[in-house]
């Protein structure tokens, strides 16, 4: 996945550019960057933050940094922010989302007299670049964004930064927010709103699908307003948000507790305890426990202080191992106990196995899984929060491998809790996975939690509706 966050004030806006994109640590875990603009030139920052906190690599960099306008970014892929000079000036560009016709953008553009694009290390082309290649081929930045946004297949939304302020755009549909923040002498603009408070800033306003608008210190200008249609992305709420943040006018953390609540109405268990896998399943969790008047604890503890989230081993075989040794048991609240764990979501399978086999080797007596969304029947086509390459890595589509002897025989019977297939998939996977019982949550609950009409959701991963 990735954020990003910029920031003009009337003052030095370093510091508030280096905490707010730090607020976006747990969108990606391999490269940060922030670029300033000093009144005459820039001064940029890129580290690799694969294996350590953003904050710990970007600390040395703040007393070389000032400026009173700056974007920064956290990634799951290529280095940003870039700079860029080009017949429209001297600008820096970061954008979070997907490019699923990134080869014949870029072909087009070397056929249309583009001289060359840089490779990065694997050979692969920097999807920013080639979203500020498309920007240069007009002849204003605001043209050269809608060209962007009319271009793409997939989402982009994007912050660019110039000596006159901060383009922001969110991408066509709105697949991923971007909200502006506002404090005296200063805005900002974020992919997440709980940026804000600790910075000081409230929510002022929120940019609509495919709507650009130009951020200086003194105030804020529409360039395009939004569209009339909108397909967010539902698992904002559920799993990749973080707790505190609010998108279109919905907290995350109400939307989980809701999200538990609707899950335990429509369910009859005989357990001791309510869980949540952690820590995004924590709060569907607690919605349940206190629907279900069942008891909430933690069996289990993740050890953090060493091995935090952006630790990320260089083989499987040490991933996995690293996995487990983060759980540590509460064996007390483990041994001889029927427990009900409620998880955001169950994707390739793999980790929940092993971390049930995890409880019963701590002498669970049963173990009941309750995934806080359907199944996940697609990969994304817009986001890059799941690196899968193929959706034979997705459970269900394992299960339908089996059941079918063809992955894709019968997607929308198995896409529809209410069929024979999909019961035989649920059936199949928690055999599978050794689960006491499973349950996913259904879709329309799941969209009813969430509040939006649901017209204005993107559900793509669990229906392949686009």
């Amino acid at each position: 996945m990735g954020g990003i966050f910029g920031v003009v004030s009337k003052n030095d806006c370093v510091m508030d550019l280096y905490f707010g994109t730090d607020y976006h640590s747990h969108l990606g875990t391999s490269r940060g960057g922030m670029a300033v603009w000093s009144g005459r030139s820039f001064s940029r920052s890129i580290h690799n933050i694969e294996n350590v906190q953003f904050r710990s690599k970007f600390e040395v960099d703040l007393s070389s940094m000032s400026g009173n306008m700056g974007i920064g970014c956290i990634s799951d892929n290529e280095p940003q922010p870039l700079l860029v000079r080009s017949h429209l000036g001297h600008y820096a560009i970061t954008t979070v989302g997907r490019i699923n016709n990134l080869d014949e953008l870029v072909d087009h553009c070397l056929k249309s007299n583009l001289m060359h694009f840089l490779e990065m290390t694997r050979g692969e082309i920097n999807p920013t670049e080639v979203v500020s290649a498309l920007i240069d081929r007009e002849s204003t930045i605001k043209d050269g964004i809608l060209r962007v946004q009319e271009t793409i297949d997939g989402s982009c939304s994007l912050l660019v930064l110039t000596n006159n302020g901060i383009y922001a755009a969110r991408d066509r549909l709105g697949r991923t927010p971007l909200v502006i923040g506002k404090k005296e002498g200063a805005y900002c603009v974020s992919f997440e709103s709980c940026a804000f408070a600790n910075l000081g800033y409230s929510m002022h306003y929120e940019l609509g699908p495919g709507e650009i608008v130009l951020i200086t210190p003194d105030g804020i200008e529409q360039l395009n307003p939004p569209g009339n249609k909108m397909k967010i992305c539902s698992f904002l709420w559920v799993y990749f948000g973080y707790p505190s943040s609010t998108y279109e006018g919905v907290n995350v953390e109400i939307m989980r507790n809701r999200n538990g609540a609707i899950m335990a109405i429509n369910d009859k268990v005989d357990v001791d305890y309510v869980a949540g896998i952690p820590d995004s399943g924590v709060a569907h969790a607690i919605g349940y426990s206190n629907e279900a008047k069942i008891p909430y604890v933690r069996p289990f503890i993740k050890y953090t202080p060493t091995w935090s989230r952006s630790f990320i081993p260089q083989t499987q075989e040490m991933r996995n191992l690293i996995a487990k040794m983060k759980l540590m048991p509460i064996v007390d609240l483990i041994n001889g106990k029927k427990i009900l764990f409620c998880d955001d979501s169950i994707v390739r399978g793999t980790q929940m196995k092993e971390t049930v086999q995890f409880l019963y080797s701590h002498n669970a007596k049963e173990v009941h899984i309750r995934s806080a969304c359907p199944p996940l029947l697609f990969n994304c086509k817009y986001h890059n929060f799941s690196r899968s390459k193929s959706e034979m890595e997705l459970i269900t589509r394992r299960a339908i491998q089996f059941l079918e002897g063809d992955s894709n025989a019968h997607l929308d019977e198995y896409c529809d809790h209410r069929t024979e297939r999909y019961c035989r998939m649920v059936e199949y996977i928690g055999k599978q996975l050794n689960f006491t019982t499973l349950k996913y949550q259904t879709l329309p609950d799941m969209l009813d939690a969430i509040g939006l009409p649901h017209e204005n959701l993107c559900t793509y991963c669990w229906n392949g509706l686009e």
